[in-house]
């Protein structure tokens, strides 16, 4: 029942925004009783703050799995930013944004959200890192890899207004030759 609170509030979030999410919405949606729902989570700062953990633990399993399944060889570089791209345009960093945005004037939100956010982007860079094989001791690939994390989050933002996926897709494709470029000069 818990899983499927988190599930569910974590679909209204991204359906609905903060602003729009809650506790009865997420009840409905989740299938559950509002007294079951307020045994598990008693206000909406706990079912979000709850939810935030999961979804942290969610986008790290599913960058994970993505990372598990690039290829090798040549074209390592543009699926790894593509791979990236997809991720950061998910409706997981969706809900994600939700709450970061929410976070910025409610104490309580942001100090659960900062301190898990924080470790997502530790862990997303040191993923990032490994799969494009980037040597981070040498000048400026360390800057690299932190500006491709930069680029798909921005670019992933612009995709919660407007199906920008084409020219998406293009700036990626000349980041991966950039990023080539600089990663080759730098070894």
């Amino acid at each position: 029942m818990r899983a499927r609170l988190l599930e569910a509030t974590v679909d209204v979030l991204v359906e609905r925004g903060f602003a729009g999410t809650s506790t009865t919405l997420v009840s409905e949606r989740a299938g559950v009783s509002r007294g079951a729902q307020l045994h598990h989570f008693p206000t909406k700062n706990d079912l979000v703050v709850a939810a935030v953990e999961h979804l942290t633990e969610r986008r790290g399993a599913e960058l994970a799995q993505a990372v598990a399944a690039l290829p090798a060889g040549g074209k390592r570089t543009r699926a790894v930013v593509t791979m990236l791209g997809d991720h950061f345009a998910s409706p997981v960093f969706a809900a994600a944004l939700e709450l970061w945005v929410a976070a910025r004037t409610d104490e309580t939100l942001l100090a659960a959200v900062a301190p898990l956010e924080q470790r997502v982007g530790r862990e997303a860079h040191r993923m990032t890192a490994a799969a494009l094989g980037a040597d981070e001791s040498w000048p400026g690939v360390r800057e690299l890899v932190q500006a491709t994390l930069d680029l798909v989050r921005g670019l992933g933002l612009a995709s919660t207004i407007s199906d920008d996926s084409a020219r998406r897709r293009r700036i990626l494709h000349q980041w991966a030759d950039v990023l080539d470029r600089e990663m080759t000069r730098s070894r």
